[in-house]
């Protein structure tokens, strides 16, 4: 008489959800399955790092949830029908399809090369590991001499410039900027980050829109056009179509609409973590698709579905933006916080010291990943490792789940 609670999505936020979950009920109680499409977990932090030729650790999935008793589904999720709770999936077998009880939605959001014409042809982005390697396999074509425009300048477009710049220091990197570049910076961060990019070389383009993208240029709004060997595009990014197509509540942007405990506003057996949710925080302000968010989202999600399914009470937990930590390259960063509205506050740390706790950050969120149930005690580990002897799929109530 298992709670069969089905997570979507092994990211940063899927895979905490997970763990979390696993760590707090009992497994005689919940039976909890990720899927997932990819074997390892991609660390998206750092997949700029990837592209520009560095090596990242991908952990593989089957390591991070053995023994602790979440099951994992290698497949690629192709519809959810919140009516029947039911979850279609596709892998090398055919796929089949998943009942649940509880959902969560973290399949996050992939890169929106769609609006520009020619963009999503012949322009690369650093959103997911497949698309990141093909970038890396062209800039390894690239001859000294050549050019990579980045567009986009918000975080993702100044890591990756700064990135690709610093790596790879004989191909000429320019970055394109819609406004001024770092608008949404203090103005000391802003000085800050203009020096990077004089120190590396990197030249930025400000006060421009892209009107199109070919395969050896980039075309601009006010008639100039940028040579280009490689085009990053990193001005936007999308919510994938399963929820809409489900019938679940979304925005335009296709972010599924959810309270503050994270449950779907139209269907409240599905909550939703990470950048697939519409989530409002603190301030009254959604927000920002990151990995902060995600951290967010999911100890609220986690807390929610516990409470419900232990019946006790659900507590909220902090829906803040507190701000952004920058790499520019390895040895340089900005570090921002922002006030309770989201604006920049006056100060900011930078240099080595900013770079510095940019790495740790990095480091403890590929370590929360790698250890999902934060080191689940090895008696825990027995009981959950151990096979379900019951064969029951029927719902347990939520009266009768216990914590642990």
């Amino acid at each position: 008489m298992k709670h069969r609670i089905v997570i979507l999505g092994a990211g940063y936020a899927g895979a905490y959800v997970a763990g979390t979950l696993a760590r707090r009920l009992s497994p005689a109680d919940a039976e909890i399955t990720v899927v997932n499409a990819e074997p390892d977990f991609v660390q998206r932090l750092r997949l700029h790092q990837l592209a520009a030729g560095r090596e990242i650790e991908a952990p593989q999935l089957a390591d991070v949830f053995g023994g602790t008793g979440i099951r994992l589904r290698l497949a690629r999720v192709t519809a959810v029908d919140p009516e029947r709770r039911i979850v279609a999936v596709a892998d090398s077998d055919g796929g089949g399809e998943l009942g649940y009880d509880t959902l969560v939605h973290a399949l996050g959001s992939h890169g929106d090369r769609s609006g520009v014409p020619g963009a999503a042809e012949h322009a690369f982005d650093v959103a997911a590991r497949p698309s990141a390697l093909r970038l890396r396999d062209r800039l390894d074509g690239l001859g000294d001499s050549r050019s990579v425009v980045v567009v986009g300048d918000g975080l993702t477009g100044i890591e990756t410039a700064t990135e690709i710049a610093e790596t790879r220091p004989g191909l000429s990197v320019t970055l394109v900027a819609r406004a001024e570049l770092g608008a949404r910076l203090s103005a000391g961060a802003r000085g800050h980050l203009r020096a990077a990019c004089d120190r590396l070389g990197v030249t930025v383009v400000e006060h421009t829109e892209v009107a199109a993208v070919e395969a050896k240029r980039v075309s601009c709004a006010d008639g100039t056009a940028l040579a280009s060997d490689a085009t990053v595009w990193t001005a936007g990014f999308a919510v994938g179509p399963v929820a809409a197509a489900g019938g679940l509540e979304v925005t335009e942007s296709g972010r599924i609409v959810v309270d503050r405990t994270m449950r779907s506003v139209s269907h409240p057996n599905v909550y939703a973590v990470g950048d697939s949710a519409h989530a409002i925080g603190d301030n009254g302000r959604p927000l920002p698709m990151s990995c902060a968010s995600a951290g967010y989202t999911g100890m609220q999600a986690t807390a929610a579905i516990v409470g419900r399914l232990t019946g006790r009470k659900v507590a909220n937990t902090r829906m803040e933006y507190l701000g952004n930590h920058i790499s520019l390259g390895r040895r340089d960063g900005i570090l921002q916080m922002v006030d309770g509205e989201g604006r920049a506050k006056p100060t900011y740390a930078g240099g080595r010291k900013a770079a510095r706790i940019k790495a740790g950050i990095l480091r403890m969120s590929l370590w929360t990943t790698s250890h999902p149930t934060f080191a689940l005690p090895r008696r825990r580990r027995r009981l959950a490792a151990a096979p379900d002897a019951s064969g029951g799929t029927a719902v347990a109530q939520p009266s009768g789940l216990r914590l642990l």
